[in-house]
């Protein structure tokens, strides 16, 4: 007895695995939450920023020159639009009857902005001094223009007395306030010393017997 056998039969599959669940992740509410406001807060910061650049105000800036302790006139200044200028703190155009007569603190430069910290409404005069004005020929005055703030030393020139002999030089030191020209051959300086030296200045401007020497420029 013979067996037959079968050819015919096609591949047999191979078993199918059962499919993986995959375990989902729980969300954090505070993480969430935490996204959430960071999001947000990036968003502002960048509103903030494109609202500061692009924001423009109308300020105060320096028209031309002005010395330490010289009084602000409304000539001294000029009106300007600066875009972003909130954290320079200027001064506000809106405030120019404000700033005029007020005196500087520092030297102002041409071109820029004003601000709160350069002006000042403190006297140059220091605590026991008092302002003298000194009548000089152009020829004694120790540079072609003294500025408020300059440091000056007043000496006294020799004088011969009876004897044919002369007398020692004496300084003094002095603060400039302010100078003017009511001649092309005279100039005033009016300066700041110690009130205990004034007599003593007095006396040796009557005698035409005061030199002035530059000590230090503001």
């Amino acid at each position: 007895m013979s067996l037959a056998t079968r050819n015919d039969m096609g591949p047999v599959d191979a078993p199918i695995a059962p499919p993986k669940v995959l375990r989902q992740r729980r969300v954090r509410p505070g993480l969430l939450g935490l996204a959430v406001l960071l999001i947000a807060l990036g968003g502002l910061g960048a509103a903030f920023a494109v609202t500061s650049v692009r924001a423009t105000g109308t300020y105060l800036a320096v028209a031309r020159p002005v010395e330490v302790g010289r009084t602000l006139s409304a000539d001294d200044l000029i009106t300007v639009q600066v875009a972003g200028g909130q954290g320079l703190r200027p001064v506000p155009a809106t405030q120019l009857d404000e700033v005029v007569g007020r005196r500087a603190a520092v030297s102002l430069a041409p071109g820029t902005l004003l601000t709160p910290a350069q002006l000042t409404d403190d006297p140059l005069l220091g605590p026991g001094q008092q302002q003298l004005s000194l009548d000089l020929d152009p020829g004694q005055v120790p540079a072609k223009r003294l500025h408020p703030g300059d440091r000056v030393l007043l000496v006294s020139t020799p004088s011969r007395n009876a004897n044919g002999q002369s007398s020692g030089s004496t300084r003094f030191e002095a603060t400039v306030i302010d100078t003017s020209t009511p001649s092309t051959s005279s100039v005033v300086l009016y300066v700041a010393l110690t009130a205990r030296d004034v007599p003593a200045v007095v006396a040796l401007a009557a005698q035409d017997r005061i030199a002035v020497v530059l000590t230090k420029a503001a």
